[in-house]
């Protein structure tokens, strides 16, 4: 590997995530908070959790980061399964477009990735904290990810709260406990970060819908020309469709539902 390669953004981008990561826990247990109390008693359960949760983050952070988003592959592999969006009909109206960068002919929900500059299957959004694509293949992992560094971001926090001594002199107060009061702080801004990505893609996840498609429905063929999402199974089989990968129906069946409840209807 060329020693430029180490100095891409996206190494950049893993290797600054895994140093703050290893540093805020590092100050956490340097500092008077309830893990170092816990260690000094002897009670190790609670600083190994903490730990394995850090860890169980970290990993699945670079397994989203360094995995296949679910890049269109032009040819397509023989052995690969029919997708989905291969298999679901059409309306004729709406046909599939040519990629204009990478000239690959698009399945249905996918959009070209300029960052990546490939185009990515159920193209969710280029999530610049991973410099990576998130698609249909590590969309799942993505949202696993979320919940539990929310988990660790909000145990850290009570954490860091509970070191910190306010009842001190200023300068006093400074030396012992500057640096994790900052911590405190960015603790507290990345919660709020991660608890809102987490509800918004869960919201999204229940509806069937990307954040592409929902942010420009009205830019999108085969949104724009239905009246409502056409890809909604009800929460239940959403689902079960996106996190244990339950077929989630084909147009076909779609727009047969849609004519036997007008039918229903009329009569």
């Amino acid at each position: 590997m060329a020693p430029w390669a180490l100095l891409s953004p996206g190494v950049l981008v893993r290797t600054g995530h895994t140093v703050l990561t290893w540093g805020i826990t590092l100050v956490l247990f340097l500092h008077d908070t309830e893990l170092r109390q816990w260690e000094e008693q002897g009670q190790l359960l609670l600083p190994l959790t903490f730990l394995f949760l850090v860890l169980g983050s970290l990993l699945l952070y670079l397994a989203v980061s360094l995995m296949d988003p679910g890049y269109v592959n032009v040819p397509p592999q023989p052995q690969e399964e029919p997708k989905e969006e291969q298999t679901a009909m059409v309306p004729q109206a709406i046909t599939l477009r040519r990629c204009r960068y990478c000239l690959v002919l698009q399945p249905l929900r996918a959009r070209h990735c300029r960052e990546c500059r490939r185009c990515v299957r159920r193209y969710d959004h280029h999530c610049p904290w991973m410099e990576n694509c998130v698609g249909g293949r590590n969309h799942p992992l993505f949202v696993a990810y979320l919940a539990l560094q929310l988990v660790v971001l909000l145990w850290g926090l009570s954490l860091a709260w509970s070191g910190l001594r306010f009842f001190q002199p200023w300068g006093l107060w400074l030396r012992s406990s500057g640096l994790l009061f900052a911590t405190f702080l960015l603790l507290s801004l990345f919660s709020l970060v991660a608890g809102l990505l987490l509800a918004s893609h869960l919201y999204l996840v229940a509806s069937n819908t990307t954040t592409w498609e929902f942010i420009s429905s009205h830019r999108i063929a085969y949104l724009r020309q239905r009246p409502g999402n056409p890809f909604d199974r009800g929460l239940t089989h959403n689902l079960a469709h996106f996190f244990c990968g339950w077929p989630s129906g084909s147009w076909e069946t779609l727009r047969a539902e849609e004519q036997e409840e007008g039918s229903s209807q009329a009569v």
